[in-house]
Order: structure tokens, then C-alpha cells, then sequence
């Protein structure tokens, strides 16, 4: 799937991974051998992947060398002086600002590695991201981190029930709100689905359908962050008995967040605050399709270019399940990645 960029960066031959999950949901870290990006922020560097070369993210994100289900979390020095270390989430589509999963993955991975210092009962670690500056509290035990709780950029309501005519499901209402990245947030019940693992195709290719069709009629762009300017991503929620979140948040080309969205749940938080629905020191729980949890707590309130916004801290856990060592080989065929419809689903042109 070429993209017409012909520039095509330089890297080592090998690149080391940590392999990592947060509730389900494949965060991998790149540890090591990755070039240095053109930027003097993490906005910058983002900015520069998205729209001047991409050879690394595809090298990373795509088959033979990635499946559909992961993320590959690109790892730098912090160019912020009070951070211990950067990222940048590089996923199949584009390369991204912040994910609360993945937020945990790295910080998981930076402790459990002996790159950052792990301090018994906690250990705060503050990670430079193209969103903003996120602080980061493990709770950690013999070596472990046994969860991460990660204080969440500025979230907020950009347009609340906001009504989409679509073809398949007719007038829907859609929340429009910023929780890192920008999402369109969905009651599933408008679309005759449960969030339910036997659903997760169809909930995949609806959120694929929705997005396209918000693209169309909705542009936004943070007020501070130049460059976050599209809805990254459709989450479909619902309501438990007990009372929690159900989420399921959508990515390209076709496929569901496994763990309950980090930025997701941020950015639904945002939905109920601006509702007064949700107070400073209110939590919720945010619970996933196949049933990860994370602890989602109010704990702050302020303003961005205007808007009201609500601070969010979303709890849960990574697991750091081993190593990869990427070797690039000058003879390979398949250097710049490839994906097809049999596992990436039908929507698979849409990548870039």
C-alpha cells in the first residue's frame, strides 16, 4: 500500500521490543534502534512521522512483522526537562498523541526494565507526549508494577449529541469530545448491538462506517495542540447492572480496543461532566468488551482555549511478556509492510 512518500528513513539494522499488554490490548515498546525523529517537541516529531515519512511506523505496525491487534509505542529521551521519558503511539493508521493503555504499557515497561528506577510502594513516572506532559503512579511490588495510574491531559466536550444521518442506522447522536485524542462517542443501543465479543466485527466495521461519515461533516482542532485535528476513533458505550461503562472503541482498518480506552473512557468522562453528570472526586468504572477494567476518577477541573475540561485519572495494569528483536534485511520485499482484508477486515484501503 504505497503512500507517495519516497523519502525513506535510515534506522539500524535491529530494533529491540519489549512486549507488553494492558488488559488485553498488545502496547509493545520500542526499547532501542530506533532513529532520531526531526522535532523539538513530541507534537513536532509526531507531526513529522504523520506527514513526511513513515517508513519506521510501517515497518513496525504492519505484517509480516506486526498483526492487526497491536500498537507499537515509539520510545525517545524527554525533550521536556521534568519528564523521565517520551513516546509516541504508532499504530496502523498514523501515528498518535496519547492512549491511556498504552500510557500504562510504557510506564510498565520503563519500570519493569530498569530504565526508569522503580521505588517501593510508588513510583511516579512523568512521560512527554505529543498530548501534553502525563504523570504517571505505579504501585509497585518485588520488581512489579501492579497497576499504573495515569493523570490524563485536559479532557473536554466539543459537541454534545451532535446529530449524524447515516445510510445503514438513520439519525444518530454522537458526542464529540477530546481525551487525548479526539473521539466520537456512540450509545451502541442506536445501532441495534450489545458490546459483546460475538459483536466485535460488526461493532469494528460500524465504528470504520461512522467515522468516515463524521469526517465528512465535522472538522475539529485542539485549541493549543496544532496537527490533532481529525476524530481519531468511534468508542460505543453502554451501561452495566452494576453501573459501569461498557466501552469498545474502534480502530482502523476494522478492529476493537481490547482493553476499555484509556482516552476513550477520558474523553466519555468529559461527556458526563460537561452534563454535570460527574463531579470533581466522582469515579466511574470503565469496562472493556472482553470485560478489562479501568478505575476512571475526576480529579480536577480547568479551562483549554475557553472550554471547560475535566482532569482525568484512569487505573489499571500492564503486563511485560517478553522480547522482540526486529532485524531489517536489505533484500527484503516486504520492507515497507503490507496488510490484507482475510484478518485486517474489509475496510483495509483505508490505510495509509
Amino acid at each position: 500500500m504505497p503512500n507517495g512518500k519516497t523519502h525513506k528513513m535510515q534506522f539500524d539494522r535491529k530494533l529491540e521490543l519489549l512486549l507488553v499488554h494492558c488488559q488485553g490490548e498488545i502496547g509493545n515498546v520500542l526499547v532501542g534502534g530506533a532513529p532520531d525523529i526531526p522535532g523539538e517537541t513530541m507534537l513536532d516529531k509526531m507531526n513529522y512521522i504523520n506527514t513526511v515519512d513513515d517508513s519506521l511506523r510501517r515497518f513496525v505496525t504492519f505484517e509480516p512483522r506486526a498483526s492487526v491487534a497491536m500498537t507499537v509505542n515509539l520510545l525517545f529521551p524527554p525533550l521536556r526537562p521534568e519528564a523521565d521519558a517520551g513516546f509516541i503511539v504508532l499504530q496502523a493508521d498514523r501515528a498518535h498523541a496519547m492512549s491511556g493503555s498504552n500510557a500504562i504499557c510504557v510506564t510498565t515497561a520503563l519500570l519493569e526494565s530498569g530504565r526508569v528506577r522503580m521505588q517501593e510502594p510508588e513510583t511516579i513516572v512523568r512521560l512527554d507526549t505529543p498530548a501534553g506532559l502525563i504523570t504517571a503512579r505505579a504501585k509497585c511490588q518485588n520488581g512489579k508494577c501492579v497497576s499504573v495510574s495515569i493523570d490524563n491531559v485536559p479532557s473536554f466536550a466539543e459537541q454534545l449529541d451532535y446529530e449524524l444521518d447515516t445510510p445503514k442506522w438513520g439519525r444518530l447522536k454522537v458526542d464529540i469530545c477530546f481525551g487525548g485524542v479526539y473521539y466520537g462517542l456512540v450509545d451502541v443501543a442506536q445501532l441495534g448491538l450489545t458490546i459483546a465479543p460475538d459483536n466485535a466485527r460488526e461493532l469494528a466495521e460500524a465504528g470504520i462506517e461512522l467515522k468516515a461519515l463524521l469526517a465528512e461533516k465535522v472538522q475539529v482542532e485542539h485549541p493549543t495542540l496544532p496537527g490533532i485535528n481529525e476524530i481519531a476513533y468511534i468508542m460505543f458505550r453502554d451501561t452495566d447492572g452494576d453501573g459501569a461503562v461498557r466501552t469498545c472503541t474502534t480502530l482502523k482498518p476494522g478492529r476493537v480496543d481490547r482493553s476499555p480506552c484509556g482516552t476513550g473512557s477520558s474523553a466519555n468522562l468529559a461527556a458526563l461532566y460537561a452534563r454535570g453528570q460527574v463531579n470533581v472526586d466522582d469515579a466511574r468504572t470503565s469496562r472493556s468488551i472482553i470485560g478489562g477494567e479501568f478505575h476512571v476518577q475526576a480529579i480536577g477541573e480547568t479551562e483549554v482555549g475557553g472550554k471547560k475540561a475535566v482532569l482525568p485519572r484512569i487505573t489499571g495494569r500492564g503486563y511485560v511478556f517478553g522480547r522482540q528483536e526486529l532485524a531489517m534485511a536489505e533484500s527484503d520485499p516486504f520492507s515497507t509492510g503490507f496488510a490484507l482484508s482475510d484478518t485486517w477486515g474489509p475496510q483495509v484501503a483505508l490505510l495509509r
